[in-house]
């Protein structure tokens, strides 16, 4: 018993010690994958109102998206304990996120939501379909601040999370932890984007980039048969627990046509985003449909691909280890410009969409959740989110 204790007191000061060197400098959200490794530390998109939107900030020193970084904290009123100065690393860093959950408590929830369609050309502005934030995405917001408050797992990710972050993909460690879940479309809202009601029934979905399967889920109950694909062992064990059908990630457009095909923020972390969506043409059936969410504004990054570096091997093995170093461009660069959330709505649909050959039928602006950690509840950035069909134009 007494050498039980002392192992535990070594492993809790190794983790005090660990916090205290970089716990604070460290942001957990799940960047994992074509749905978990949105806006990297190494990401040169701005945290700071980058769509140029109306959307309501937070103080400079609270990082409101992924990969932002905490500064130094100035006073503000209506903040939890006012004037309280924390000495320790570990009490600092929990009172800056309580400082942190109380601005995001004071967010308007709809401005997410909100798209100035005066920027847009009016056959994309017709298109457009407000939704709102609705029960489903506050149940996943209070879920994501309960979990955020586990302060031992939380801390025991980050011991984790350091040290796996050597040998594997951010994806497979957020698959082997369970953490950093997503949320990007209710079931109401996507019953609301398709413009059919809640007693349809597809044949098939194909789910690419499915990562964890807590988005697929959203999708399933519309369809009878679900398949997915996904890069990540950890992910594809995940996946496999719910019951989806998983396909080879190099032959799954050779070998059926599917009614709906989902890719949910995977073209900006795709080595050949455009060969993928004309892989995604081919395997939709003639009335099929295509659910394409793009994270606004584009900042592409590919976590493994032949595209990072030609001597970059990061296929995985079983524990998802991989070997080389990446710079995580794509081989090919979408063409998608604006300052503007709109401004790049607008450029995606008439460089990339079109020339694809698909047509649009419904899109909105929603937001690209994430679960939290130590330093805030919960992370968002902006989606648009589209609803296409194939056009012979």
């Amino acid at each position: 018993m007494a050498s039980s204790g002392g192992n535990a007191a070594k492993l809790m000061t190794t983790v005090v010690f660990y916090v205290k060197k970089s716990v604070l400098k460290v942001s957990l959200c799940g960047f994992s994958g074509p749905r978990q490794h949105d806006f990297p530390e190494n990401s040169s998109t701005s945290m700071e109102n980058p769509t140029g939107s109306n959307e309501r900030e937070l103080p400079s020193s609270c990082p409101i998206r992924m990969g932002a970084t905490a500064g130094p904290e100035p006073e503000y009123e209506g903040i939890p304990w006012p004037g309280y100065k924390p000495r320790g690393s570990l009490a600092r860093m929990l009172h800056n996120k309580a400082i942190h959950d109380y601005y995001l408590k004071q967010i308007n929830k709809n401005d997410w939501y909100q798209c100035d369609l005066t920027q847009l050309h009016p056959d994309v502005a017709r298109t457009f379909v407000q939704l709102d934030p609705d029960q489903d995405t506050i149940s996943f917001l209070e879920e994501a601040e309960r979990k955020s408050q586990w302060v031992l797992t939380q801390l025991w990710h980050t011991v984790v999370k350091m040290f796996l972050g050597w040998f594997m993909t951010q994806t497979s460690i957020n698959g082997w932890l369970q953490r950093g879940s997503m949320f990007v479309v209710s079931r109401p809202q996507l019953l609301k984007l398709l413009n059919v009601d809640d007693t349809v029934k597809f044949q098939s979905l194909l789910d690419l980039g499915a990562g964890d399967g807590n988005v697929t889920a959203q999708l399933a109950p519309f369809f009878h048969r679900v398949y997915v694909t996904e890069v990540s062992v950890a992910m594809k064990n995940l996946l496999q627990r719910q019951g989806f059908s998983i396909l080879d990630i190099d032959a799954w457009h050779r070998t059926n046509k599917y009614d709906v095909i989902s890719c949910l923020n995977l073209i900006d972390r795709c080595d050949t985003p455009l060969d993928l969506l004309t892989q995604i043409r081919t395997a939709l059936k003639p009335d099929g449909l295509v659910l394409l969410a793009v994270v606004l504004p584009f900042s592409p990054y590919v976590e493994a691909g032949e595209g990072s570096k030609q001597d970059c091997d990061s296929l995985e093995t079983a524990f998802g280890v991989f070997q080389g170093a990446c710079d995580h461009r794509p081989k090919q660069a979408l063409p998608i410009e604006g300052d503007t959330f709109e401004a790049q709505v607008q450029s995606l649909v008439t460089n990339v969409l079109k020339p694809a050959h698909f047509e649009v039928l419904s899109w909105s602006r929603v937001p690209y959740l994430c679960e939290g950690d130590l330093q805030q509840s919960y992370y968002w950035l902006d989606d648009a989110i589209f609803v296409l069909k194939a056009s012979d134009t």
